[in-house]
């Protein structure tokens, strides 16, 4: 059995199984009817106020392994989990481009799966999240893959802000990624709207590459900001190679979902 399935969707909700347990969430995209009938450990709801409701034992945490990283999985108020499957494929493609000594920016970068893809290949990785909860698990999570030594910077900070001062120390990374929220509150309460703060986001982006950059992974689950949306965002900034899709929690017994979109810069 592997750690991570998509089991089954439909009727807006989705079955995933995540190491031992089954775990049903809302999805909205999930309008056609589930191909069978799943028993889930624990449901999630926001119908009736935002609450899990445990069918079976579970606990409160646990591990899996995805793509080789180890992470703690954990029911949030929100419905998260701690790991957002559909990024996972998309290590292999950056892991390609990393060699010992690579420069990484990992920025809005939640609980650390990238990060710790890339340090296990050898990069030196900046971790930047406003949230400090989410850098601590994150943190957890390097202990769990005994990268707790690896050379990775633990940042909690709004990101743009970060950006500007990173411009002007003239620190450079051969490698960035960013998977940015519609809306978000930063460290000290910088909001974060990504209609408005997106461009400058992307040529903060642009100044803060080395003079032979590796990657640029843009990642986006808001609704409209389609691959069409992310390659002319990233065209006006980049004179390279533009490769976008829609990323997507794939599934070997029911459907597919469509999980937001990704473009991948060759630089």
């Amino acid at each position: 059995m592997r750690d991570y399935q998509l089991l089954d969707s439909g009727n807006g909700r989705k079955w995933e199984q995540f190491g031992d347990f089954i775990l049903n969430r809302p999805c909205s995209q999930a309008i056609w009817r589930p191909k069978g009938t799943c028993e889930p450990h624990a449901t999630f709801s926001r119908e009736e106020g935002t609450k899990w409701t445990f069918q079976k034992q579970l606990p409160a945490s646990w591990e899996i392994q995805i793509e080789g990283v180890t992470m703690k999985i954990a029911p949030t108020d929100f419905g998260h989990l701690g790991v957002f499957p559909e990024h996972a494929s998309l290590w292999s493609w950056m892991r390609e481009r990393i060699t010992s000594g690579t420069k990484v920016l990992n920025l809005f970068a939640y609980s650390g799966g990238a990060t710790l893809a890339a340090a296990q290949k050898g990069a030196s990785v900046c971790h930047l999240d406003a949230s400090k909860a989410m850098v601590d698990w994150a943190r957890e999570n390097a202990d769990l893959n005994n990268l707790s030594s690896a050379p990775i910077r633990w940042i909690v900070d709004d990101a743009i802000k970060f950006l500007r001062r990173e411009v002007k120390r003239k620190n450079r990374y051969d490698g960035i990624l960013l998977d940015p929220p519609t809306f978000g509150r930063g460290s000290k309460g910088e909001v974060f709207k990504i209609e408005r703060d997106i461009q400058p986001l992307i040529e903060l982006c642009r100044e803060l590459l080395s003079e032979k950059p590796r990657f640029l992974i843009f990642t986006c689950h808001t609704p409209g900001f389609t691959p069409i949306v992310l390659s002319h965002l990233l065209g006006q900034v980049f004179d390279a190679p533009i490769e976008t899709s829609e990323m997507l929690l794939e599934s070997e017994e029911s459907y597919s979902i469509p999980s937001g979109c990704v473009a991948r810069v060759s630089l």
